[in-house]
């Protein structure tokens, strides 16, 4: 095979692992690390109606559509009375509440939940047409043709155009022409429709943007109109009064177009409020609701959609190959010996619940208490499978014994000794006496002594609150500890072991030259 092909594959597993993992936090906001928080605003707009009862009650709401700097998470709809459903028109979305009877007054609420968008936002909707170049009335139109002319010289494009009209028309002072258009405007709205008007006149669409402003603790917010232009490929949000491009992070665009009103039919219409709180949550759940609003399925294939229980298993599961390419490392480069590859492994998986201390004290004092019996039972000549069920017997009454002596001493935590696998146990003990026999007690020490600090290691490693989260929420990497097992397959020098056991034969060579 080509020497070439394992460096390739382990490179493309990698890459491929790493690119997941970065895919999914930068566009879904999935954290590296655990216990991380998302800032999240609440919006809730109460409206409140009164009615004689004499007919139906039908109320139309206008409510948020696209978002294009943040990402929905929750939307309710919270009114005893009223039914609702949500209605998309081509001005946007509409919610639109309905009662049979209302008699006096009641409250409905809309609460929306939001946070930021991490990724790009695409704009689907359709270009609009081209406005008609309006009839200005004079002087008002040579003020405006002469302004246009000027601002078409300096600019580049439709946002550059409209950036710098705008900055012409909101800066202090100005010129007489200036002063003379913005004397037709006596409000916010009347200042962005005149803007409008303006812009028409070089056949650029545009529209009103009603945007709330968020602040933590807001009670009785209102909506302000902002400008929007389309540069033939998406709508861009510009600030009337500053001329800066972009949506602030905390302002919500609430809906486009002609002043928002609620149509109500049965029904008087009392006041229309807005309320904000600026809350953290999870950053994992926050993402999980990120990646539903976008319509992605890679979170849907994920971990984070199976049942609690089925999670819990995969968490202690994922950690299980970082665990082996411990063993690699600790067999292959260092040199350690072992009771086999997974072994190690099992114990430490145990430990989980006995903790690190009491798992050694245990796991010895069975292995030892076994051991000796294994040895009687070497001198009674009994064949291989019914000595390994002998072995097995008497590792789970040595377990029991340890469970009731511990019980009744206070030791509760001993109990979890039985979360050792009886069957590894045995065989561990088989595997020890037979060591013992052939290549002496040292050696059988030896190794069971490795397996132990093998297993002390993959103890403290897999049992790291931070890679057990790392490994759930992106299981992808394990494609990255899959390449290094593979790289350490092909290692055959020297182990660490073995450059201090010929230590002086090194120096010897090193003074030789």
């Amino acid at each position: 095979m080509n020497r070439w092909h394992l460096p390739f594959v382990t490179l493309l597993l990698a890459t491929t692992g790493l690119g997941l993992a970065v895919y999914k936090s930068r566009a879904f906001g999935l954290p590296f690390t655990p216990k991380s928080e998302a800032e999240v605003w609440t919006v809730e707009a109460r409206v409140s109606v009164q009615s004689d009862g004499s007919s139906p009650v039908r109320l139309e709401m206008p409510i948020p559509g696209e978002l294009p700097h943040l990402v929905r998470i929750q939307e309710d709809f919270i009114s005893p009375v009223f039914g609702v459903v949500v209605n998309q028109q081509p001005e946007g979305r509409q919610a639109v509440w309905t009662a049979r009877r209302l008699d006096g007054e009641a409250a409905l609420y809309y609460r929306l939940q939001v946070a930021e968008r991490l990724g790009a936002y695409t704009d689907t909707s359709r270009p609009p047409p081209y406005p008609r170049v309006p009839d200005y009335e004079e002087p008002f139109g040579a003020a405006i043709r002469s302004l246009l002319n000027e601002v078409r010289r300096q600019s580049a494009d439709i946002e550059s155009f409209s950036r710098q009209l705008l900055a012409r028309y909101v800066k202090p002072g100005g010129d007489d022409r200036i002063q003379l258009l913005r004397a037709r405007a006596a409000t916010p709205l009347e200042h962005v429709q005149n803007l409008i008007h303006m812009l028409a006149g070089a056949r650029i669409p545009a529209r009103v943007a009603w945007t709330l402003s968020l602040s933590d603790g807001m009670r009785s917010g209102q909506l302000e109109p902002w400008l929007q232009i389309h540069n033939e490929q998406r709508w861009i949000t510009l600030n009337p009064m500053t001329g800066a491009s972009g949506l602030p992070d905390d302002r919500l665009i609430w809906t486009t177009g002609e002043l928002p009103q609620i149509r109500a039919e049965g029904a008087t219409v009392g006041t229309w409020s807005f309320a904000a709180a600026r809350t953290h949550r999870d950053l994992l759940m926050v993402a999980k609701e990120r990646a539903q609003d976008l319509g992605s399925a890679l979170l849907d294939l994920s971990l984070l959609g199976l049942p609690l229980q089925t999670q819990n298993v995969y968490r202690l599961l994922l950690v299980v190959p970082v665990g082996a390419l411990l063993v690699v490392v600790m067999r292959n480069v260092i040199g350690l010996q072992t009771f086999g590859t997974f072994m190690p492994i099992l114990i430490a998986m145990a430990f989980r619940e006995t903790r690190l201390l009491l798992g050694l004290l245990l796991f010895s004092s069975v292995v030892a208490l076994s051991l000796l019996v294994r040895f009687y039972f070497e001198k009674l000549r009994l064949l291989l499978v019914p000595r390994l069920a002998a072995v097995v017997t008497v590792v789970v009454l040595v377990m029991t014994a340890i469970s009731v002596f511990s019980h009744q001493l206070g030791m509760d935590r001993a109990l979890s000794i039985a979360l050792f696998p009886m069957v590894i146990l045995a065989m561990t003990v088989e595997r020890m006496s037979l060591v013992w026999e052939e290549s002496g007690p040292w050696d059988a020490l030896l190794q069971g002594a490795g397996s132990l600090v093998v297993a002390a290691l993959a103890y403290l490693v897999m049992n790291q609150p931070s890679l057990e989260y790392l490994l759930f929420v992106f299981p992808e990497l394990l494609l990255v500890v899959l390449a290094l097992t593979l790289l350490m397959g092909r290692y055959t020098g020297y182990r660490l072991s073995e450059l201090w056991r010929f230590r002086h034969l090194l120096r010897l060579s090193e003074e030789n030259r």
